[in-house]
């Protein structure tokens, strides 16, 4: 099978020349995609789980491509057709808008071998994204978990860049495993991260196990503070000042928003003058959470009633979300379960 993505062996040179104290020019040696981010200016992270790797890839999609709603029907069938798939054969991992072009980017493994298609604004055109003699630069997580639930997958859950800086979920091999890591970009080394503590009101016990699912950074008053969402679902705050090498920092529960359920995306936003969390779930729908509460809700510290702690609503005019981000200031994107394939639909924010 043809490699989309991976790096021949007539380029293991030029791959491993690329270090972590500025980028290099070649193919990205990736071996998988759990996650994926972008900065401001269309650099695109690349969460590679297997390799215990993070990529950061100059797209060169610097320009707006234009403000038209992005509507695919049955997009993983237009994926696995220009790929040369089976539908089958190709699994969606993440999906993710470059806010520098409004072009969307979709992760996926056609079979074992990972790839990055495009979606070109207005023309709605899907094509791989050109990864040969691209500019980029890679640092490794120095701790990945090696083993346990959930597998090599949960060494990279969910990534956001906020004031120049990667911030990287996942579980090491620390005492603490679920781990936030704050990485300065452009790249010169990853350190082990803060290791994560909270308290699991829905399992009435302290964890430092679970990995976060998402997140998002929002500021509350002048402090800025990763927002997130655990398996069962703890709607968790983490300043991101504490995330320190080494340290051990404990989360404050502001909800519980339902167990027997995963997190999949977080968005926020601002709607008439209030900011909102979105979250879409596999079995709890999309809530949509005012974020008004955040800096005075108290501490969830013993088993509430479920659902507890900061309210939210629920958007049931939204069904079957699998992926979630925000197109612009007042819209959406969102990839929907339709019978047995997906369709991408932009969405006003409710």
């Amino acid at each position: 099978m043809r490699s989309l993505l991976l790096a021949s062996a007539v380029l293991f040179t030029a791959v491993a020349s690329a270090r972590a104290d500025g980028p290099t020019k070649g193919t990205p040696p990736i071996k998988s995609i759990s996650a994926m981010a972008f900065s401001p200016d269309g650099t695109l992270f690349v969460g590679d789980p297997q390799s215990a790797t993070i990529f950061a890839i100059d797209t060169g999609d610097k320009k707006m491509a234009g403000t038209q709603p992005v509507d695919v029907e049955r997009v993983d069938a237009k994926i696995a057709a220009a790929v040369g798939a089976m539908e089958k054969d190709v699994r969606i991992t993440d999906m993710k808008v470059n806010p520098a072009s409004g072009n969307v980017y979709i992760a996926i493994a056609r079979g074992t071998e990972p790839a990055i298609m495009k979606i070109t604004r207005g023309a709605n055109e899907i094509a791989p994204m050109t990864m040969k003699d691209v500019s980029y630069s890679m640092v490794k997580i120095p701790n990945p978990s090696t083993g346990g639930k959930g597998g090599a997958a949960t060494v990279i859950t969910s990534m956001g860049f906020t004031e120049g800086k990667l911030i990287v979920a996942g579980l090491s091999n620390e005492e603490f495993a679920s781990t936030l890591r704050v990485i300065p970009f452009p790249f010169k080394e990853a350190d082990k991260g803060a290791g994560i503590e909270i308290f699991h009101g829905a399992h009435n016990k302290i964890e430092t196990a679970s990995p976060v699912r998402t997140f998002v950074t929002y500021k509350i008053g002048k402090e800025e503070n990763v927002m997130a969402a655990y398996t069962c679902t703890p709607l968790v705050k983490i300043p991101v000042a504490d995330l320190k090498a080494g340290a051990k920092v404990k989360g404050t529960t502001i909800a519980e928003l339902g167990n027997g359920n995963n997190p999949l995306d977080m968005i926020v936003y601002t709607k008439d003058g209030k900011d909102y969390l979105l979250i879409i779930n596999t079995n709890r729908g999309v809530m949509k959470v005012p974020t008004a509460e955040f800096g005075s809700a108290p501490a969830i510290t013993t088993k509430p009633s479920v659902p507890g702690g900061v309210a939210y609503e629920s958007i049931t005019t939204l069904k079957d979300v699998t992926q979630l981000d925000k197109l612009d200031a007042e819209r959406g994107i969102i990839m929907v379960k339709n019978g047995t394939g997906f369709d991408l639909k932009t969405i006003p924010l409710p």
